[in-house]
C-alpha cells in the first residue's frame, strides 16, 4: 500500500510530457515481458497496437493511429526517442501550457501516421506492403518543428556554437526526406508527416489561431469520462426570508440607492443639478454624508 502512494505521488510530480515517457517505457516492458511469455523474439508481441500501412487492416484497429506512437521494441529506439522527447519536452513547456504539448503530441502522432498509410497505399510500387508503424518519432518531431516555426531565432547551443532553431530543424527535415530512399521509408515518412503538423500548428498559432482546439476538446471528453466523479452528500438548505432576489436586505437596500445615485449624476450632466428636484437633491445630500 505504502509502494503504491509512493509511486502515485511520483507520477503526480511529473508534467504531461514525462507521464508520456513513463507510459512509453511501460509498454516497452511490457512488450518485452509478452516476448518471453510467448517464448518468441519477434517484434510483435504488441501487434494489436501497431499501425498497419494497409487502409483495410487499420480500419479493423482505428485506435492504432495513436497506439502505434507508444510501441517500441528496440531498446536504442526507445531510448534516442524518450531521450529527444525529454529534452524538447524541458523547453516546450517552459513556453507553452501542458494542454498545447499534448495536442501537438497526439496530432503529430496522427498526422505521421496517416502519411505513412497514404503513402503505402498510393505508391505500393515504391513503398512495400506489409510494413507496420511503431515509435513515437513522429510525435516528438512535431513538437521539435513546432518549436523551430514558432521561434525561428531562437538560438540554442549545439556542441561549441549557437545554432537557430529553423536552422537546426531545416536539417532535421533534411535528414528525413534523404531517409526515405533508405531502409526505414516508412518511420520517415511518419516523421515528415509529424513535421508537417508541428509546423502547419506553429504558423497557424501564430496567426490567433489554434487549430488543436477541436481535439483538445475531445481528450477531455475522454478525460472525463475515465475521471471518478464524487458524489458529495446532501445538503440541507435553509431559506433565508431576510433575502430578496438572492440580497441581504441590507445588501439589496445598497444596490438600489446606488442604482438612484447614479440616474441622479446622470440626470445632472445631461441637465444640471438645478433640474433635480427637492426630494432628488435631499436623496443626494443624504448619501453624500
Amino acid at each position: 500500500m505504502a509502494l503504491t502512494q509512493d509511486i502515485k505521488s511520483k507520477l503526480s510530480q511529473l508534467n504531461v510530457l514525462e507521464k508520456i515517457i513513463a507510459v512509453n517505457v511501460v509498454v516497452f516492458v511490457i512488450g518485452l515481458l509478452l516476448q518471453l511469455i510467448q517464448n518468441t523474439f519477434h517484434q510483435s508481441s504488441l501487434l494489436w497496437f501497431e499501425l498497419p500501412s494497409d487502409f483495410s487492416d487499420f480500419v479493423l484497429k482505428p485506435w492504432s493511429i495513436i497506439s502505434y506512437a507508444f510501441v517500441h521494441y528496440d531498446f536504442l529506439h526507445i531510448l534516442f526517442n524518450m531521450l529527444w522527447l525529454y529534452v524538447i519536452g524541458e523547453l516546450f513547456l517552459n513556453m507553452f501550457n501542458p494542454k498545447l504539448a499534448l495536442n501537438v503530441y497526439f496530432l503529430g502522432a496522427i498526422s505521421g501516421g496517416l502519411l505513412f498509410m497514404l503513402c503505402y497505399t498510393v505508391f505500393p510500387q515504391i513503398f512495400m506492403t506489409g510494413n507496420r508503424l511503431v515509435g513515437a518519432s513522429a510525435s516528438v518531431r512535431a513538437l521539435l518543428i513546432f518549436l523551430c516555426a514558432y521561434l525561428p531565432n531562437k538560438e540554442i547551443r549545439f556542441f561549441t556554437f549557437n545554432l537557430k532553431l529553423w536552422y537546426f530543424g531545416l536539417g532535421i527535415v533534411i535528414i528525413d526526406v534523404l531517409g526515405l530512399f533508405g531502409t526505414n521509408a516508412g518511420g520517415n515518412l511518419a516523421h515528415i508527416g509529424g513535421a508537417a503538423l508541428g509546423y502547419f500548428y506553429a504558423i497557424q498559432l501564430k496567426k490567433g489561431t489554434d487549430i488543436g482546439k477541436g481535439f483538445e476538446g475531445l481528450l477531455d471528453w475522454v478525460v472525463s469520462v475515465f475521471k471518478p466523479t464524487k458524489k458529495s452528500p446532501l445538503k440541507t438548505v435553509h431559506k433565508n426570508k431576510t433575502k430578496v432576489g438572492g440580497y441581504t436586505k441590507t445588501d439589496f437596500d445598497q444596490f438600489n440607492n446606488q442604482k438612484k445615485i447614479d440616474v441622479i449624476l446622470d440626470k445632472i450632466s445631461k441637465s444640471g443639478y438645478d433640474s433635480l428636484t427637492a426630494e432628488e437633491k435631499e436623496f443626494l445630500f443624504r448619501s453624500g454624508k
